[in-house]
């Protein structure tokens, strides 16, 4: 019989990603097309590029297997889309011809246009890369495919988000709440998982978007949404102050009734998008909006906490599951349990439309084998380290000229990371397989001191080149984090807020927000021996157990890729030092 895999793709018409699963449910690969591309969110770009799809498929796939390919958008909306392709509505004239004025859904009209027919064009092309390199190795071996195509499939795009956030969860039982930019009816749903099987309770219907209404925030602040600038209206917000003028605004955009979210009709949104930029400061462009970005964000939380509310109260459970774009809002998810009925919040490492290739590939084999709950349990809470390792093929290369990169072992390249940092130098640190999701957790990171009171300022100068009111997180030793946070939550993925206890605000300032707060990533040896060890080596010396960590990457640019991506950022920029698995080279 032969092995049948499953190619989960995410074809929407941003941050494309690609996950692989193996014939008895686990997960074998994930990662965003970003990556090797080194294009930020890859707008309208394949997930399955032939060049990423022939190395996968040789490395995972035995030769005879089958592959079923399954992707993030329900069929019966596919063929309402190819419908409309069919009649000319996606044609360039006809999209032009649309209003650039916001609608119902906080953005301009002829851009929401222009997103559902790019959506269209990637469902269209979901698998043909995958086609093209398995025609490709055939030809060049002169060998049969290595597999067959068994199928294409595709998912209801809520489902998605909520297959990979439940199954991906550490519960046996949870409630699910979904929000995002938009699926196929709505803009949030709420699923419950009971007995490993996933039951839709609510979908959301209409254009009304809490994703979207952020996003214009993001927006009338200075920023830009398609760049995926949300991150800094939550970094902003803590510097600004609760304008109640602003606050009455924004609050005419959405109410609240009862559990429900009633979003304003299109000519009041043109109303206050037109007022709110009429108040806007002559600096907003060039520093962002603090006012607007703390009233957003305020008015963001209430809006998630009666969606909250309504999910507590259709499925009332200790357990909540976040998913969806909207889940990476950090400071939100901090405050959640406080403020609900919940007890554990689980948001998977990535939470938008990236970690849909996971839910759908899951999916595609629930169907084929019924009773199953996603991946076996042994594999959950999922691990984030799912995706490309890097060679260190050119750090041998590097070698030959430079006498001061040299491979002297992983337990010397901690040590000597442990000393450069307490030094106070920079560190680039790259281990193991990469993060599926946005943010470095420790295998693709630039590392520093968090004493010092201008690491951060140091860090933005000569590393991220990066608007200054954005915090730097904390990575801590999962142990230690009750003595360093107030209330301590687990949080292996970066996923969330904690306040600071005040008696250590001072030992750590370069990690400490305006609020004091820290968007932490618990580090336990189980799941990251490697960092681990190197924040235990820095602790020995400093009596800390945390480390600033940020992502290998400078500003507008994706995290790293391969060993050659390294290299060049430590050249041409102010790191000190270079770790790539147990190669050492310094400046």
């Amino acid at each position: 019989m032969r092995m049948r895999f499953y190619l989960g793709l995410a074809t929407t018409f941003h941050d494309p990603a690609l996950a692989l699963v193996g014939p008895d449910g686990t997960l074998l690969f994930a990662e965003a097309a970003e990556r090797i591309l080194q294009y930020k969110r890859a707008p309208n770009c394949e997930p399955d590029a032939p060049i990423r799809m022939a190395s996968l498929l040789k490395d995972h796939v035995p030769p005879g297997s089958e592959l079923v390919i399954a992707s993030t958008w329900g069929p019966q909306f596919s063929d309402f889309l190819r419908g409309q392709a069919g009649a000319g509505a996606f044609d360039l004239m006809a999209l032009a011809a649309h209003t650039m004025a916001l609608n119902r859904s906080f953005v301009p009209e002829q851009a929401e246009r222009v997103f559902i027919a790019d959506l269209h064009g990637a469902q269209e092309r979901a698998g043909h890369g995958t086609l093209l390199a398995l025609n490709q190795e055939a030809r060049i071996t002169g060998a049969a495919p290595r597999a067959t195509i068994a199928g294409q499939r595709r998912y209801p795009h809520h489902l998605c988000h909520a297959a990979y956030g439940l199954w991906g969860s550490p519960f046996d039982d949870a409630t699910a709440l979904v929000v995002d930019g938009m699926g196929e009816t709505g803009a949030s749903a709420i699923y419950r998982l009971q007995d490993g099987q996933i039951t839709e309770l609510r979908r959301h219907r209409g254009r009304g978007s809490l994703g979207f209404l952020y996003g214009l925030i993001t927006d009338l602040a200075g920023f830009d949404q398609v760049k995926g600038e949300e991150w800094k209206i939550m970094g902003l917000a803590p510097y600004g102050r609760a304008d109640p003028d602003l606050a009455a605004l924004l609050g005419r955009l959405c109410t609240v009734e009862g559990h429900r979210l009633r979003y304003a009709d299109a000519d009041t949104i043109r109303a206050v998008a037109a007022e709110i930029c009429a108040r806007r400061p002559a600096d907003a462009l060039e520093n962002g909006w603090a006012d607007l970005a703390r009233c957003g964000q305020d008015l963001f939380a209430t809006l998630m906490d009666a969606l909250v509310a309504e999910a507590h109260a259709l499925a009332p459970s200790e357990n909540l599951v976040i998913a969806g774009g909207c889940g990476l809002n950090s400071s939100y998810n901090g405050r959640v349990l406080g403020r609900s009925g919940f007890t554990r919040l689980h948001v998977p490492s990535a939470p938008a439309d990236d970690g849909n290739a996971v839910g759908a590939a899951w999916l595609a084999y629930a169907e084929d084998n019924p009773g199953s709950a996603g991946p076996p349990p042994a594999a959950r809470p999922l691990t984030p380290y799912l995706g490309s390792r890097v060679s260190t093929a050119p750090m041998e290369r590097l070698a030959e000229q430079e006498p001061r990169a040299k491979r002297v072992g992983h337990a010397e390249a901690t040590r000597a990371a442990a000393r450069i940092l307490a030094a106070g130098g920079l560190v680039g640190w790259v281990q193991g397989r990469a993060e599926f999701g946005p943010r470095a957790l420790g295998n693709r990171s630039i590392l520093a001191d968090p004493r010092p009171e201008g690491a951060k300022d140091a860090l933005n100068a000569k590393v991220k080149y990066r608007e200054g009111f954005r915090p730097f997180a904390p990575s801590i030793l999962a142990e230690a984090g009750p003595d360093w946070f107030e209330d301590y939550a687990d949080s292996p993925y970066m996923e969330r807020t904690l306040v600071w206890r005040q008696a250590v605000r001072a030992r750590v300032p370069a990690v400490v927000h305006e609020d004091g707060t820290g968007r932490l990533q618990s580090v336990t040896a189980e799941r990251n021996p490697a960092y681990a060890a190197l924040i235990g080596a820095f602790a020995a010396i400093t009596g800390v157990p945390i480390l600033l960590n940020t992502s290998f990457n400078v500003m507008g640019k994706p995290i790293l890729h391969g060993a050659e991506d390294a290299i060049l950022m430590f050249y041409t920029s102010g790191l000190d030092a270079l770790v790539v698995e147990d190669w050492l080279v310094v400046k």
